[in-house]
């Protein structure tokens, strides 16, 4: 009902206009959608996951089991599965059924970023601090850990003509990121060197390898497709890539290349990106700045720049694009606040009946013979009654039309009252009450002396008072 009181060229709009909101529960350091879009994971900065639930902004599931700041979060395609790395050294596979924890893995370093298979919960890839990347099957409780290689595989010509000098170079290198295709058949990995490594999932051996830039690549993100990937370097340059389908038969990846599309920047005041995202379509990208308070979202399509989202006055660091909607995410890196960009839609009431019409001015109504008749009081309480009686589901969640079917998994609803709210609006007042933060929070000494928040008011409350009781009292000695 409320998409046709939206205009229907506003919902053409492919990227957010404005800051309509922010949410908090502790201090976030990183955020991550699902890929339907109704959930949002956050990692706060003492090791606690909390997730947002988009439509109430209320939290959803708070998950403790780390003791440090949360590096990264991957959700598993279906949703029931949560996965988050941390700088305690450890990986924690959530059950989001019951918000257990299903299996726990212990590195011999922090770990950078974890993510999961697309089909494959119980297998993810993770990359380590000055260490090589792990790829990591958890189907049992003991977990099995396959080292992967960093090492650039070459051209043809060029390993004929490799000298000791050059494969020792190779040999130091490290993996910083690294990301599953969809098919989830190879990884691309991206070293501190500029290099993209593709890594087949079931040999683990790096099948190509191409230099993409000369800095360290900190960020690879790709769509939902799978085609096109977008990676942040350390050189100030956002780039655009397209991937072939390495899965596909008969293809010789010696002859494969991978090309940039776009490359995005600021040359003018030369910014550096602290973090990056596609859009829903993929159409777009985005990228928060460095020591600046701006997002920066560009049109794939011609390469330019489109709009600047004004945000709060601090520092934005991982930002996140909604799966489905014209809908951003980003977090704080001052106050730990998520804020979020969406448009601002205006309604349009005479959506809501055929015959509304919306009139600039009042005009006289000629009401009906029976349209304002009183109905007996009896009739009026007995329609009550009936509708009290009327059970209501409030748990069930329906399917709605559209979905993939492979997103069936629905989390249950939180049913714990220190838990299901936000920090920002919801306060506890009692065991099962709870009400929201009054505007006037904070002014409780306009309603009483005791409450007072400063000597003054006090003084100047207590005179007030006094002098209402000396002119009773005088009243009552006159009469």
């Amino acid at each position: 009902m409320n998409l046709s009181l939206i205009d229907p060229f506003i919902l053409a709009q492919d990227y957010p206009d404005a800051l309509t909101g922010k949410v908090r529960s502790g201090h976030a350091a990183c955020i991550r959608f699902n890929r339907k879009g109704d959930f949002l994971a956050t990692g706060r900065v003492d090791g606690t996951v909390v997730i947002f639930d988009i439509e109430t902004n209320g939290v959803a599931r708070k998950l403790r089991g780390h003791t440090r700041q949360i590096q990264a979060l991957s959700w598993s395609g279906d949703g029931r599965y949560l996965l988050s790395s941390s700088q305690d050294w450890k990986c924690i596979l959530w059950d989001l059924q019951d918000g257990t924890k299903l299996r726990t893995v212990r590195f011999e370093a922090p770990v950078y970023i974890a993510e999961l298979h697309p089909l494959n919960p119980f297998l993810f890839v993770a990359s380590l601090f000055e260490d090589q990347p792990l790829l990591v099957d958890i189907s049992s409780c003991i977990p099995l850990k396959h080292q992967l290689s960093s090492v650039p595989r070459r051209p043809k010509l060029d390993r004929q003509d490799l000298n000791e000098k050059q494969a020792l170079q190779d040999a130091k290198q490290s993996t910083c990121v690294t990301v599953f295709t969809t098919q989830g058949d190879h990884i691309i990995a991206g070293t501190n060197k500029g290099w993209l490594n593709i890594i087949e999932v079931n040999s683990r051996e790096i099948v190509h390898s191409t230099r993409l830039c000369n800095g360290i690549i900190i960020l690879l993100r790709l769509t939902a497709s799978g085609r096109d990937m977008v990676s942040n370097a350390s050189d100030r340059v956002i780039r655009t890539v397209p991937i072939p389908n390495f899965s596909q038969a008969g293809l010789d990846l010696d002859t494969v290349k991978i090309e940039v599309e776009h490359k995005f920047q600021d040359v003018v005041n030369r910014l550096s990106w602290n973090h990056v995202a596609f859009s829903s379509t993929g159409d777009y990208v985005a990228a928060s700045t460095f020591m600046n308070h701006d997002i920066y979202v560009w049109e794939r399509g011609h390469g330019s720049l489109v709009k600047i989202l004004e945000g709060p006055k601090e520092e934005l660091g991982v930002i996140e694009w909604h799966p489905h909607r014209p809908f951003v995410a980003a977090c704080g890196i001052e106050t730990g606040r998520v804020y979020l960009w969406s448009i601002i839609t205006p309604q349009r009431w005479s959506a809501l009946a055929p015959d509304f019409a919306e009139v600039e001015e009042n005009v006289e109504y000629v009401e009906r013979e029976d349209e304002f008749d009183i109905h007996p009081i009896e009739e009026i309480h007995k329609r009550r009654l009936d509708l009290e009686d009327e059970a209501l589901d409030v748990l069930t969640v329906d399917p709605v039309k559209g979905d993939p079917v492979h997103d069936v998994f629905s989390m249950p609803v939180l049913l714990d009252i220190v838990d299901s709210e936000s920090e920002e609006e919801i306060v506890a007042v009692g065991p099962g009450t709870m009400r929201r933060k009054s505007p006037g929070e904070g002014r409780e000494w306009m309603n009483g002396a005791e409450n007072a928040s400063n000597p003054e008011e006090q003084g100047s409350f207590k005179k007030i008072v006094t002098t209402a009781a000396e002119k009773a009292q005088s009243r009552t000695r006159k009469r």
